[in-house]
C-alpha cells in the first residue's frame, strides 16, 4: 500500500484488500505485553491462551463487514460459498487465472497509477542471484532455508477482481494459521475477498506444498471498522490441502512475537509482482528499521519491493543458513512521496488477541 503523508490521502499500493471468512475481534485498545524474550526483548506467542485518522464504523450485517459475535468476542463468516466450499476455490484458481491476478494498489487511481516503475535501489536487477546480504534493497532470496516453504504467495478474488499477496505460516496451535497484512484480507472497512487461496513455496508456477483454501479469516476491528493502519495485520486460517495434509506439517513454521516495538533489524520477504518485479520469485529487503514518524506506531526500512508483497514476513534474528527467525511485523505500505521506504506494523498485544482467535479455530 502506498499512502500520501496523511492518512487523508493515502492510496494503497502494496497489495490486494480483502478478506475471505472473517473474525474481527472485539477487544479493547493495544497496549504493550510483558515478560519478554530474553534475546530481542519480544513477547513470545503462547497458544490458545494508531495512527490513521479515525473513520466511522461500518454497520454490522450480511455483506461480511461483520457477523454475529461468537461467545469469543469474534465474528465468523464461511470463507466460501457453499455446496462448493473450499474444493471451489481450489477449482476457480486456474493457471490463467493465477497469471493474470494483480495486486490491488496497481488499479487504484490518483497518485498510485501516476507513479513509475521503480528502479532497482542497488542499480542491480532485482532477479539478480547471490549469497544473501545483510542489506539488500529487494534481491531475489537464492538462500534456501525454511523460509522458502513457509513463505507464499495468496491469490483473492474481491469485487470481481483477481488479486494477489504474501503470507507466511507461523506456530499455531491448530496448524493451519498464516500471517498477513490486514489489506490483503479485508479492503478496511470495505470489501472482503472470497477464493482466498494459500501457495506456500511458490516459485515461478511450481506448487511444491500443495495449495491451500482459507476457511476463516481474521483481523483487529481497528482494522475492520476504521481501517487504521497501524493494525494492518491478520491471520488466515486455512483448510487442509486435497490430500487432509496441514499445511504446517509440510512446511514447517516460524516463530511469532508480540511487541510494543518492531526489532531494529529485519528481514522482509515477499512476492512483488509489479515492474520491475513479475510475481515469479521469492525477494527479501534486509537493514534496519526506523520508527514512522508519519502517523502511524509501525517501522519502516530501505525497500524497493512493489505490490504484491503485503503480507510478507518481517524476521528479527534471521538465520540466513536455516531460513528462520522471528516474525515481528509484515510488509503493509508505502507514502507516496517516499517509495524507497517499506513500512510494518508492529504486532503488539491487539495482535495476540487477533492470533489467539485465529488459532482456536
Amino acid at each position: 500500500m502506498i499512502r500520501g503523508m496523511t492518512a487523508s490521502i493515502a492510496q494503497a499500493i502494496l497489495g490486494s484488500l480483502a478478506g475471505l471468512t472473517i473474525a474481527t475481534v472485539g477487544v479493547p485498545a493495544d497496549t504493550a505485553l510483558t515478560a519478554p524474550a530474553p534475546e530481542s526483548g519480544l513477547t513470545a506467542a503462547a497458544p490458545l491462551s494508531q495512527a490513521s485518522l479515525p473513520r466511522p464504523e461500518a454497520p454490522d450485517g450480511p455483506d461480511g463487514v461483520d457477523g454475529a459475535d461468537g461467545a469469543d468476542g469474534a465474528a465468523h463468516r464461511p470463507a466460501a460459498e457453499e455446496p462448493a466450499g473450499q474444493s471451489g476455490t481450489l477449482d476457480y484458481w486456474t493457471p490463467e487465472r493465477m497469471a493474470s491476478a494483480v495486486p490491488r494498489g496497481s488499479l487504484l487511481g490518483g497518485v498510485v497509477d501516476a507513479l513509475p516503475p521503480l528502479p532497482p535501489l542497488s542499480g542491480a536487477s532485482p532477479e539478480t542471484q547471490g549469497a544473501p546480504v545483510p542489506t539488500s534493497t529487494g534481491r531475489r532470496w537464492t538462500g534456501g532455508g525454511r523460509v522458502v516453504a513457509t513463505t507464499g504467495r495468496v491469490f483473492l478474488r474481491m469485487d470481481g477482481g483477481d488479486y494477489t499477496c504474501s503470507a507466511s505460516v507461523v506456530d499455531a496451535e491448530n496448524r493451519d494459521t498464516v500471517l498477513t497484512a490486514g489489506h490483503c484480507l479485508k479492503d478496511g472497512r470495505g470489501s472482503w475477498a472470497d477464493n482466498w487461496m494459500f501457495v506456500p513455496g511458490y516459485d515461478n508456477g511450481v506448487e511444491p506444498y500443495g495449495r491451500y483454501p482459507a476457511r476463516k479469516l481474521v483481523v483487529s476491528p481497528r482494522w475492520s471498522r476504521g481501517a487504521d493502519d497501524s493494525y494492518d495485520f491478520g491471520f488466515a486460517v486455512l483448510d487442509t490441502d486435497r490430500s487432509g495434509g496441514h499445511v504446517a506439517d509440510r512446511t514447517g513454521t516460524q516463530r511469532i512475537v508480540f511487541s510494543d516495538r518492531v526489532a531494529d533489524r529485519v528481514y522482509s520477504f515477499g512476492y512483488p509482482s509489479v515492474s520491475p518485479y513479475r510475481g515469479r520469485h521469492l525477494h527479501y529487503c534486509s537493514g534496519p528499521t526506523t520508527p514512522d514518524r508519519n502517523g502511524t506506531a509501525g517501522a519502516g526500512m530501505r525497500c524497493e519491493m512493489t505490490q504484491g508483497s503485503s503480507g510478507g514476513p518481517w524476521f528479527a534474528d534471521f538465520d540466513a543458513g536455516a531460513g528462520t527467525g522471528t516474525i515481528t511485523s509484515v510488509v503493509s505500505f508505502k507514502y507516496a512521496n517516499d517509495p524507497d521506504v517499506q513500512y510494518g506494523p508492529r504486532l503488539g498485544a491487539e495482535a495476540n488477541r487477533v492470533y489467539d482467535t485465529a488459532q482456536a479455530l
